[in-house]
């Protein structure tokens, strides 16, 4: 029997039209394990008029998955521009996270030579620097996964083996607050520069 996106813990940010730019939305696999793989809205801009605007602030990349029957996102990851963007982030998710979750958050304004773990709000996080590699790429060597034995499986195939590896995650890493993680900051990139008009 095939899982829906309403019998999923992606019904509510599905229904407030959050999840965009999707890449994959639908079962992992044959347990029922449900998968989200594209961006999330976290700030919507002004709609004026009938004007469909462009989210004002994404969490890109997003790879996350639910398992069957769960009300919680179990695991998710994503690419922040900033770090500053957290707050926003956990607001937005804020019932769908669970302290035993798996959150891995690639950020592009932090040291690029550290790594931390960061409860905020009663969730843990993992926090990851970021800056021109992809969230994909970095999990796979994150988790040590062989990017060949990838290459023949489907797409929700993909996110369900690099879900299984996250749930399954615990390597330890410093921990620090989220205030010192702020002040730590590098920053805000213009995602713009640089590129040709």
């Amino acid at each position: 029997m095939s899982i829906s996106i309403e019998q999923s813990a992606f019904a509510g940010l599905d229904t407030q039209k959050r999840l965009v730019n999707q890449v994959f939305k639908g079962e992992l696999n044959a347990q029922g394990r449900f998968g989200f793989r594209g961006e999330l809205a976290i700030k919507f801009a002004t709609a004026v008029a009938d004007e469909a605007r462009p989210p004002e602030l994404v969490a890109q990349q997003v790879i996350s998955s639910a398992e069957p029957g769960a009300q919680k996102i179990s695991f998710l990851s994503c690419y922040l521009l900033s770090f500053g963007y957290l707050d926003a982030l956990v607001t937005v998710l804020a019932e769908y996270l669970e302290p035993s979750g798996k959150y891995f958050i690639y950020c592009n304004n932090i040291d690029f030579s550290k790594r931390y773990h960061l409860e905020y709000k009663g969730i843990p996080f993992y926090i990851l620097p970021l800056d021109e590699a992809t969230v994909y790429n970095e999990l796979l060597e994150l988790f040590g996964l062989e990017r060949n034995d990838l290459k023949k499986l489907a797409t929700a195939g993909k996110i369900n083996r690099i879900a299984e590896s996250a749930l399954q995650y615990n390597a330890v890493f410093p921990e620090i607050s989220y205030a010192d993680c702020l002040a730590g900051m590098g920053p805000v990139r213009d995602p713009g520069e640089n590129r040709p008009v």
